[in-house]
């Protein structure tokens, strides 16, 4: 797989990755999530450091598109997603009941709304990665 093909893949990754998360968090579950978060460590809205969102979401979308391009060869939006729903619910069950285990971010229930809300977010956006890397391949 092409170093650009991966590079643009990342990007179009970070950015699904990025509206996906304010879709979700910022809109659709704000209230839930707020309600499950035991301390208010949320910055308000106008406090939010966008480039550091932006670079995480960028990086999150290149760590799928690297593993797909250069590892798995998944460039199948099925498998893609499959793959992404796995990836991001490993990803959330380390890192949410890792916080729960070590502080009082939130809530055991939202602990696993997070890790269903995470598997869905990296199913997504492992579709969308695995397409952009399959796009235009012959078969």
């Amino acid at each position: 797989m092409n170093l650009n093909k991966i590079l643009l893949a990342g990007l179009v990754g970070g950015i699904v990755s990025f509206f996906l998360g304010w879709i979700i968090y910022g809109m659709l579950l704000s209230g839930v999530m707020e309600a499950e978060s035991t301390n208010n460590i949320a910055r308000p809205e106008n406090e939010m450091i966008f480039w550091a969102m932006i670079l995480a979401n960028l990086s999150y979308g290149m760590l799928y598109a690297y593993i797909f391009g250069r590892w798995a060869g998944i460039t199948n939006w099925m498998t893609g997603a499959q793959a992404g729903a796995i990836i991001g619910l490993l990803m959330g069950m380390f890192f949410d009941l890792l916080f729960y285990g070590t502080s009082n971010v939130m809530t055991l229930k939202g602990v696993f709304i997070d890790i269903v809300v995470c598997a869905i977010m990296a199913a997504l956006t492992g579709a969308i990665v695995a397409f952009v890397l399959g796009y235009g391949k012959k078969q």
